[in-house]
């Protein structure tokens, strides 16, 4: 505590810079590295001004919420529209599309051939090789009708 009390030295400043940028690589979200940077410029202003400790904890935290801030604010958005915009949800690929049930549907439950696929489905009670439109998904299963 004696030491912290005499002042924090800019080197300080600036191993706490480089802790806070090694976080930054382990965690996501640029967050840190803002902190990192606040770091850096108030181990150099201790290169050229003496500043109290106290003031420079709060140069600190201002200046890194701030940057937090702008970045957040001014970073490029990624609204960019994607040419596979179903990528990743592959049941919403089959919305709309008639298929052949390979297992009736009994209790709400059956099966279709998708490609080399089997799906599990959910719809009103029909004997296999009954024609089925898809109409929405429900986690790893297909919602149905009878197409028709």
């Amino acid at each position: 505590m004696i030491a912290f009390a005499q002042g924090l030295a800019w080197w300080h400043w600036w191993i706490a810079a480089a802790v806070l940028a090694a976080i930054e690589t382990f965690m996501p979200g640029a967050v840190a590295i803002w902190f990192a940077a606040a770091a850096v410029v108030v181990g150099g202003l201790l290169l050229v001004v003496p500043v109290p400790w106290q003031l420079q904890l709060v140069i600190f935290g201002v200046l890194g919420c701030a940057l937090l801030y702008l970045w957040r604010r001014l970073r490029p958005q990624d609204d960019e529209a994607s040419d596979q915009p179903m990528l990743n949800q592959r049941g919403m690929q089959y919305v709309g599309q008639s298929l052949t049930l390979v297992e009736a549907l009994r209790d709400g439950t059956g099966k279709v051939s998708v490609g080399d696929t089997v799906w599990l489905v959910q719809g009103p009670d029909l004997p296999a090789g009954s024609r089925v439109r898809v109409t929405g998904v429900k986690g790893a299963q297909l919602i149905v009708e009878a197409a028709g």
